[in-house]
Order: structure tokens, then sequence, then C-alpha cells
């Protein structure tokens, strides 16, 4: 039952070439960023890459894309970093975007055994091109599938040994529905406690869900974007 890892070098060791990836996380806030710095030191390639977005140049998901690591990407927003922006405009990187509320729901879906849904969200545009359409109550909707992955990547305040997991407040956001979607997942924890530490009712995601749990050595809490008065 001990799920504790001694190095997220060790933790992050098998993954192959050409794996699916989802990593945790909403901008910077809460990404898993010493696994990802694990795996690009490792130089893993081709992989299928699923996260909210890519964060910033130099840093977390940003590395593995200055290091051509990502094959192709599923996400919802592009924006903060230039790289990935300038990648997409010149097509030289496969990337799917999907409305933000949509990619959430199919990660959960994964994690569910759900292996489609219908939303109203994208009706009528790109998004829902070859997809699926019907009416329910006088109102189109769209055939959604789940996404799955075989390695998840997330981040959480406190875990114990059996994987049980905590997270602090808006670090929430992808991690646990990923942490369920996925064959393997791995997460990194600020703090390790023992079993029966972790409050039964406040554990976000049990351990029956967490394959392996190392201790991040260290955290930069990055701001994705700080703007102050002149």
């Amino acid at each position: 039952m001990d799920k504790v890892w001694t190095s997220v070098e060790e933790a992050v060791a098998e993954i192959p070439d050409g794996a699916t990836l989802m990593l945790g996380g909403f901008g910077l806030c809460g990404i898993p960023e010493n696994l990802i710095a694990a795996l690009v030191r490792r130089g893993v390639k081709g992989l299928h890459t699923i996260s909210n977005n890519m964060g910033v140049d130099g840093f977390g998901m940003g590395l593995m894309l200055e290091a051509g690591m990502i094959a192709s990407h599923i996400g919802s927003y592009v924006g903060e970093n230039k790289l990935l922006e300038t990648m997409v405009i010149a097509g030289t990187l496969k990337v799917t975007l999907i409305p933000q509320g949509t990619l959430a729901e199919r990660i959960r879906a994964g994690g569910a055994g759900i292996p489609a849904f219908f939303t109203p969200a994208g009706v009528g545009t790109l998004v829902a091109a070859g997809k699926e359409t019907r009416e329910f109550e006088g109102k189109t909707y769209l055939m959604e599938q789940w996404l799955k992955a075989d390695y998840a990547f997330v981040k959480a305040w406190r875990g114990d040994r059996h994987g049980n997991l905590v997270y602090k407040a808006t670090a929430q956001n992808f991690n646990p529905m990923m942490a369920a979607a996925a064959t393997m997942t791995i997460a990194e924890v600020e703090e390790l406690v023992e079993p029966g530490a972790l409050p039964a009712e406040g554990i976000h995601t049990p351990g029956v869900y967490v394959q392996r749990v190392v201790v991040g050595p260290s955290y930069e809490r990055r701001i994705e974007r700080r703007t102050v008065r002149t």
C-alpha cells in the first residue's frame, strides 16, 4: 500500500515515447512542476498532452514544448505561451482547442467510465465539425467523447502513503478529474503525511486513483502574469 517513490526521476523513469499524458493545473496554479522538469531531463519524445493550457515560456509545460517533446496537444487556451502561439499559427504543432467546460467534462467522463455525453457548447461552430448532434426538448446538443490517458501528472498540497490527496484552494482545478482518468496517476505533493492524518471527509482524490506519490523537492510558485502600478 505504500506508494511513495524516492524521487521524481524514479517516478517518471518508465514513461515511454508517444505516451498520452494529462497534466493538472490551471495557468501556473497547481501544476506538477517537478514531475514535468524530471520528464524534460529524460528527453521523452512524441508525447500527446492534455492540459487546460501550456503555461508560459521557460517553465512548466513550456519546457516540454521548447525541448520538442510534444507531438500533439489538447487544451482550451493558448494565450500566455508565445512559442505555442507561434507554432499553432505556423501549423507546426497539432493543437485541438476545446471549450473549457467541455474539456473538464470530457476528462471527468473518462474517469467515470462514460464514453460520451451531449452538451450545447460548440453547436453551430467549427467545434461541431464531424460530430453527432441530437435534439432534446427542442434544443440542439453536440455529442462529445470521453478523454483518457496513459499517465496523469497531478500536484497536491498534502498526500499520504496510500495516495490519498488534498489540494489547496483553487489548485484543485483539473487535478482531481485527471487523477481519475489515467491508467497511471503520479502525484507530487508538498507535504507527505502518514495514513490516517488526513480527515476522511476532506480527501479530494482517494488513493485508489493514485499509483505513485513523490514529494516535490521545491516549488517556485510563479505567477503567470503580474501587473503593478507604475
